[in-house]
């Protein structure tokens, strides 16, 4: 395993959120398989600063890209050490997508992004919505495009994922939040 034993409670609260929110709540209906066929690859990362999460970055697309999707479909880049502010974190992600264009990724990869604090421009922080995108810890999600579009050309109505989400997790009631998203109402709140 590529993870420091420290990693470990990291490691299981990615794996619980995969799980119960992203699987258990239907929120992409592609992660199930490659979730059961252990081809989700979590990387937890020391890093403090961005020149070491650039490196980091560019070192787990290379692995992507050496592995055929059946031994690593997705990779999820876990960060509980920096980016806690969204928007340090948003601000990141615009340096992340000029390394894939940089590095010629762009068309291979893409990134997908999840944050404690995630919010969609013109939403309020406390908005239900923003519940889609909400994980333990900043994460950068690493798809491949070409598995991407396969999926995609065999699922009805994909342009519809977005708003069954929104609508999936506004339906959840206080009780259900607080169990599917413990680090946004416990005492006890992940970086």
């Amino acid at each position: 395993m590529h993870n420091l034993p420290e990693h470990a409670p990291i490691v299981e609260d990615i794996q619980r959120w995969l799980e119960q929110v992203v699987i258990g709540l239907n929120l992409c209906p592609f992660a199930a398989k490659p979730f059961l066929d252990k081809q989700v690859r979590i990387s937890v990362t020391a890093c403090t600063d961005v020149d070491c999460l650039l490196d980091v970055l560019e070192t787990e697309l290379e692995i992507m890209a050496e592995h055929r999707p059946q031994e690593i479909e997705t990779t999820l880049i876990v960060v509980p050490n920096m980016l806690g502010d969204f928007y340090d974190y948003n601000d990141f992600l615009d340096q992340a997508e000029a390394l894939l264009d940089e590095q010629g990724w762009t068309g291979h990869f893409q990134l997908a992004s999840f944050h404690p604090h995630y919010q969609f421009a013109e939403t309020r922080p406390e908005d239900c919505e923003n519940l889609t995108n909400r994980a333990p810890y900043p994460v950068l999600h690493l798809i491949r495009e070409a598995s991407l579009e396969k999926m995609l050309e065999h699922y009805p109505h994909p342009e519809q994922i977005p708003e069954r989400n929104i609508e999936r997790v506004c339906n959840l009631d206080d009780a259900q939040k607080a169990a599917l998203f413990p680090y946004l109402f416990s005492a006890k709140k992940p970086h």
